[in-house]
């Protein structure tokens, strides 16, 4: 899953939030040197990780996209799936998305001397560009993928990526809609397991 999902999935706090949304940026057992709360949040980013990655529908939707991203195929399916999150956030959440996005950037503000050096140079900018409320639209998702494409590794094939999304739209919402719940089911385990509540609304 992308930035959106991740920090949706992380339940009411503040700490496994922060681990969770800076998962990425933490390789191997560097986990360890975070707070034991922020662990948990970097650890659930890794469960999030390997359910998505081994799940059946996921493991479909990437083959659309593999001809012209490969290896990065998974990460425009991440792309697309917070999308379809941002679309149907009233079905995951009782707060408005809008207002769901500013308290976040804001939380992301207050946070980032917490993160790591190369998030702290991110996050300025994913702020500064809006990046969450650029999942909205299919607009939005072209422009994320310029930027990535222009800023990363990310071959630049979103012209390709925006052409399977609108042709296969019906089928892949359908579809998120169907993993998404279970996405959900999985991370409230491990959250219930280490004392943590689970809420939509946030």
């Amino acid at each position: 899953m992308n930035f959106l999902a991740h920090i949706y999935l992380s339940g009411n706090s503040d700490e496994i939030r922060l681990g969770n949304f800076i998962g990425d940026y933490v390789k191997g057992k560097d986990y360890k040197n975070y707070p034991d709360e922020v662990r948990k949040g970097i650890i659930l980013h890794r469960k999030i990780d390997t359910f998505t990655d081994a799940h059946p529908i996921v493991r479909n939707h990437k083959t659309f996209f593999y001809s012209q991203y490969h290896k990065y195929a998974g990460i425009i399916t991440d792309i697309i799936y917070d999308h379809f999150l941002a679309q149907e956030w009233h079905m995951f959440s009782e707060v408005m998305f809008k207002e769901y996005i500013q308290n976040t950037y804001e939380w992301l503000q207050n946070n980032i001397d917490k993160m790591p050096l190369e998030m702290k140079k991110f996050v300025p900018n994913f702020i500064r560009n809006n990046w969450l409320q650029s999942y909205y639209s299919i607009e939005g998702i072209q422009s994320v993928l310029i930027g990535m494409s222009k800023g990363t590794s990310l071959p630049a094939e979103y012209e390709f990526a925006i052409y399977i999304l609108r042709k296969h739209y019906a089928e892949f919402k359908k579809d998120f809609l169907v993993y998404f719940p279970l996405l959900i089911e999985h991370v409230e385990k491990y959250l219930e397991e280490n004392g943590h509540a689970y809420s939509k609304i946030e």
